[in-house]
């Protein structure tokens, strides 16, 4: 309940209520009695008639004497802290934080993304803000909701359904609403980068089988599609965000931990909470699909223009839903770093404001239906730094089968190698991880794997298996080994029995020389090789045994796996810069 709710002056600003409390190290709110309190009758040490009624350290009524007792004098206001008397021990009252650095350590997260600075803003008065909440099961599909001490993979999708006052002009006409606007938040295990992943709407794709949970409580399998758009992941044939979360399973293999949904509400509301965000034009636009009419250069938008401004695609770039992808993501990158500023931060007023606005504009998981569970994900966001926060589109071209283009189509290697990436938990930026002295023993142990003696090519002993490489993989390997590397005792062993990401080498201790010596060869990192147990190839002989991964590049292509870089194709940018639409 805010201050005014509790019989405080209005100019009392709610932010101010909230203290640390040492004991905890929760903040706590802590508001006086907004009027004189009698005491409760039946309360210890009330006493008799009339006793209960009077304020503490007021005289004694003319008509109701207490001989038995002398009131007290009035207590006196201390004018300035006094220091304990000489010989008696005192506590001093801990140094009051600055209010710039308390709203620093309430609004952590606000600087990550949008709807989930929102969140972090609820210690003001959680109960309103948790029934301004709106939550929908996610049916299995995610991993249970994220974890403090693991990376983070979160699916925000923009759904177009025509909600809330003033947006009858946009989206379609009587639509339940798509997946018009994706992206998978990847927060890296050790809170050091991420990788905001947009997805096109127009990209074909496979949407699988969707257990979903009706309105009764019953669960309903909706039946999947395939080659379809994208977008029709959500709101189409009945599907909830729990089908777009499977839907992004499928396509990158990425397990999202939760979702959140946003209408066009939110963008409105939201840049009116922070006073605005400010965006670049290299061009004039007025596009009146959009209703975006504005000249060229700088502008702080708000509201309907900047709803106008995200919609917009006709007028920037190549006129399509990738463009408008790009002045999404130059959008977002302006606004954190709106956020990021002591100028929100600092503010009780706009973070008041930014929790109701995204509190009402989201619909949430189930699992993250709760202001505190927001604030905790919001804290863990707050540790990222806006130049190692990555927006990067899912590498597409367009549809060979289309005469008239009109969707897109993933190109497969490049595709896989940004997916394989936030998998492992690759920056896409260069930064130095964090790491803890378990992890730098256990990264030094694998690097130790390549050091030392290494055998002759000619004694290499191995098998070659395709786990997820392009079909003849293992055969041109198997070529070029015996033929140009000189690794002659070498045959090909078929399928893998399950497809890996990544190339892997297992080998016993006592093949150890032999292991280094292909790893050299192959340009495996120490990670890539696999201390195990022996096995034999067809003549009965102990050998190694070679997994051909999704990363592999080509007969004598060497890997290099400890060094991957996000591919040409993935358009990058990232939150520090600013850049002009186009």
């Amino acid at each position: 309940m805010d201050a005014q709710g509790r019989g405080r002056v209005e100019d009392i600003d709610p932010a101010d209520q909230w203290v640390l409390n040492p004991e905890t190290g929760e903040y706590e709110l802590r508001l006086a009695p907004s009027a004189p309190q009698s005491r409760v009758p039946g309360q210890r040490g009330a006493g008799g008639t009339g006793r209960a009624s009077r304020r503490r350290g007021a005289p004694a009524s003319a008509s109701a004497p207490a001989p038995e007792r002398e009131v007290p004098p009035p207590r006196r206001r201390r004018t300035a802290p006094e220091e304990p008397p000489p010989g008696r021990r005192g506590r001093r009252r801990p140094a009051k934080k600055s209010k710039g650095k308390k709203i620093l350590l309430w609004t952590g997260g606000t600087m990550a993304l949008v709807v989930l600075a929102a969140g972090t803003a609820g210690y003001l008065y959680l109960q309103h803000l948790n029934d301004n909440i709106e939550s929908l099961p996610d049916d299995g599909a995610g991993t249970g909701g994220f974890q403090k001490d693991q990376a983070i993979n979160i699916l925000l999708i923009g759904t177009d359904k025509r909600t809330g006052s003033g947006n009858e002009g946009y989206g379609d006409n009587g639509s339940a609403g798509h997946a018009d606007t994706t992206i998978l938040l990847h927060v890296s295990k050790d809170r050091s980068n991420a990788t905001a992943l947009s997805i096109p709407r127009d990209l074909i794709v496979d949407i699988p089988d969707c257990p979903t949970t009706q309105e009764d409580g019953s669960t309903k399998v909706i039946p999947g599609s395939t080659g379809v758009r994208f977008n029709q992941s959500l709101g189409q044939s009945g599907r909830t965000p729990s089908c777009t979360m499977r839907t992004v399973t499928e396509l990158t293999g990425v397990r999202p931990d939760n979702f959140m949904v946003a209408d066009f509400n939110a963008v409105k509301t939201l840049t009116s909470a922070v006073g605005g965000v400010e965006v670049c034009l290299a061009k004039d636009i007025n596009d009146p699909d959009s209703h975006l009419n504005l000249p060229a250069g700088k502008h702080t938008i708000e509201g309907e223009d900047a709803l106008a401004f995200v919609r917009t695609r006709h007028s920037v770039g190549f006129g399509g839903d990738l463009s408008r992808i790009e002045i999404q993501q130059q959008f977002l990158s302006s606004l954190m770093r709106k956020l990021k500023s002591n100028d929100t931060l600092t503010s009780p007023s706009k973070m008041v404001k930014l929790a109701e606005a995204g509190t009402k504009a989201l619909t949430v998981d189930s699992t993250l239906d709760d202001i505190g569970k927001l604030k905790d994900l919001g804290l863990e966001l707050g540790k990222l730094n806006t130049k190692n926060l990555s927006f990067v589109t899912v590498p597409v071209r367009d549809n060979p089968a289309e005469k008239v283009k009109a969707t897109v189509v993933l190109q497969e290697e490049p595709a896989r190698q940004v997916f394989d990436m936030i998998k492992e938990d690759v920056s896409f930026t260069e930064v130095k991880k964090k790491e803890s002295e378990k992890e730098k023993k256990e990264k030094a142990a694998v690097a130790a794997r390549l050091e030392g003696e290494k055998s002759d090519p000619s004694e290499v002993r191995v098998r070659v298996l395709n786990g997820g490489a392009p079909d003849g993989s293992a055969q041109r390997e198997l070529l070029y080994l015996q033929n140009e590397a000189g690794v002659t005792k070498s045959e090909n062993a078929g399928d893998a029995d399950a497809e890996v990401a990544r190339t892997t080498l297992e080998y016993a201790p006592d093949q150890a020389d032999q292991a280094r010596a292909l790893a050299e060869i192959l340009g495996l990192s120490g990670a890539a090789m696999k201390p195990g147990e022996s096995v034999t190839n067809a003549q009965g002989l102990p050998t190694m045994t070679l997994t051909l991964g999704k990363d592999f590049k080509g007969a004598g292509v060497k890997l290099d796996a400890a060094s991957a870089e996000a591919p040409e194709e993935a358009r990058k940018s990232t939150a520090d810069k600013v850049e002009c639409a186009k």
